[in-house]
Order: structure tokens, then sequence, then C-alpha cells
């Protein structure tokens, strides 16, 4: 059963609560919740959140331009041929 909860926010944390919830299409107690889950799961949970801070040095900005990242570390190779190619006599 769910039970009422009052939060008192300053208006700079209202108005960030009310454009993330507005820009993800849910009301703010669902991104309030969101959050909550977020922030309580044991890191064992997620296997990806786990990882986080595994790598040092990343760049700051890796999942914002990461296919740019991904392009300028993949090099492709070059076609090989299959047999010889035989002269005609």
């Amino acid at each position: 059963m769910a039970r009422p909860l009052q939060v008192y926010l300053d208006e700079t944390d209202r108005a960030r609560l009310e454009e993330w919830a507005r820009k993800h299409g849910w009301t703010k107690s669902q991104a309030v919740r969101l959050a909550i889950r977020a922030l309580t799961r044991p890191r064992d949970a997620e296997p990806l959140l786990a990882a986080g801070g595994m790598i040092d040095a990343l760049p700051e900005d890796l999942s914002e331009r990461f296919d740019r990242y991904l392009e300028g570390t993949y090099v492709a190779e070059k076609r090989r041929s299959y047999g010889r190619k035989r002269r005609s006599q």
C-alpha cells in the first residue's frame, strides 16, 4: 500500500525535478520514486552499475560522445584476397 510523503525542496531543486519529469513524460512522484530506487539499489543488482568506476582515465564526455571515441579506436582490416589471381596465358 502506497503512503504519502511530504518533501520540501528549494526553488532550484523543485525546478530541476519538474523539468526532468516533464522532459521524460513522468509525474514528479514517479521521478522521485525512480531516484530513490536508483540510489538504494544494491550495486551488484545491476552489473553495468557495478562496473562503473572500474576503468580510470576515461574522458569525461565519453557517454555523450561514445560513437566518436569508438570510431577513433576501430581500425578496419583490409580485405584479404583468397587465393592468388592467375595470369591468363
